[in-house]
C-alpha cells in the first residue's frame, strides 16, 4: 500500500513540475509580448507628439493669413466677421420623409360585391 502511495505522490510531483515548467514559459512569453506592446505604444506616442507639433506649426494664424493673401486671386478667401454667422433657428432643415404604408386599412363603408361589374361611364 505504501508503494502505491509513493508512486502516486511521485507522479503528482512530476505532473506539477511539468505544469510549473509550462506556466513559467507561458508567463515569460506573455511578459515579452507585453514589453513589445509597451514599446509600440511609446513609439506611437512619440509619433503623435511630432504630428501634433507639425499640425500646430502648419496652422499658425500668421502663416494661414499669408497663405490666404498669396492665394487670394484663386481662392477668394476673406477674413471672418461676427455678422457672417446666423442663429440655429434660421437654418432651413429638409422636411422629414413620409414613412411608407406597409399595412393599409380600408376605412370606407362602401363595399362592392365580388361578382358585380363596375360600369365605366
Amino acid at each position: 500500500m505504501r508503494a502505491v502511495l509513493y508512486i502516486l505522490t511521485s507522479l503528482a510531483v512530476i505532473g506539477l513540475a511539468f505544469w510549473a515548467y509550462r506556466e513559467n514559459y507561458a508567463t515569460q512569453q506573455a511578459l515579452s509580448e507585453t514589453d513589445k506592446l509597451h514599446s509600440n505604444i511609446r513609439a506611437a506616442h512619440s509619433r503623435l507628439a511630432v504630428l501634433r507639433a507639425e499640425w500646430a506649426y502648419q496652422n499658425r494664424p500668421d502663416r494661414l493669413r499669408d497663405l490666404a493673401e498669396i492665394n487670394f486671386e484663386r481662392l477668394g478667401l476673406l477674413p471672418l466677421h461676427p455678422d457672417q454667422f446666423g442663429q440655429v433657428d434660421q437654418v432651413a432643415y429638409p422636411p422629414k420623409p413620409l414613412l411608407p404604408i406597409t399595412d393599409p386599412v380600408d376605412v370606407s363603408s362602401f363595399s362592392q360585391p365580388a361578382n358585380s361589374e363596375v360600369d365605366p361611364l
